[in-house]
């Protein structure tokens, strides 16, 4: 074999009627488990977060993020420590005022470091297709950020795989609004 090519390999998504486990015996590659079955997801998702309101956010998904995280303002707990109350941009960037109720608190690292101590709400998730699930939140002024919902890994172990050349794997705005609790607008 000639070391000195230049170039990279190119992988193209074929769909083929086959199981990933049946692949990985076919072509003997090494697996540690019987594989599972998981939607493949983009870079970036429409997630919903009907409990809370407005409508879905496009939420990047990030693998490196144990935790996920919603964009928060203005939080406030309740002085008997079940409510939080915050601020939030929905879909279309409106401000709409949020209320949830208070699971924990955490100290987060976040991307460039620094420990921050967070309050962490417990909500739903709903993605294009129907899809639910219970999901942890941590609040967070992402206002300098391009999405308002990051998507950890905690969120998707699972349920997802990550293809992160793509994007809206599960469908655009019109299919999630056509297949979620949210009316058409």
């Amino acid at each position: 074999m000639d070391h000195r090519l230049q170039g990279a390999w190119k992988a193209q998504r074929v769909f083929v009627e086959s199981t990933a486990a049946d692949l990985a015996r076919k072509h003997a590659l090494p697996t540690s488990h019987k594989a599972s079955t998981r939607l493949l997801v983009g870079r970036h998702e429409w997630i919903g977060l009907p409990l809370l309101g407005g409508l879905p956010w496009i939420a990047k998904t990030d693998t490196g993020a144990r935790t996920s995280t919603l964009h928060a303002t203005g939080i406030r707990v309740d002085a008997d420590g079940t409510t939080v109350h915050f601020r939030t941009i929905d879909g279309e960037g409106r401000a709409i005022d949020c209320q949830a109720p208070l699971s924990r608190y955490k100290n987060i690292r976040n991307s460039t470091g620094s420990a921050q101590h967070r309050v962490i709400i417990r909500t739903t998730a709903v993605f294009a297709g129907g899809l639910s699930f219970p999901i942890e939140l941590t609040l967070a002024d992402r206002s300098h950020m391009k999405c308002p919902v990051l998507l950890g890994r905690r969120a998707m172990a699972g349920y997802f795989l990550v293809d992160p050349q793509s994007d809206y794997l599960l469908g655009d705005l019109n299919d999630f609004l056509n297949t979620s609790p949210f009316p058409l607008p």
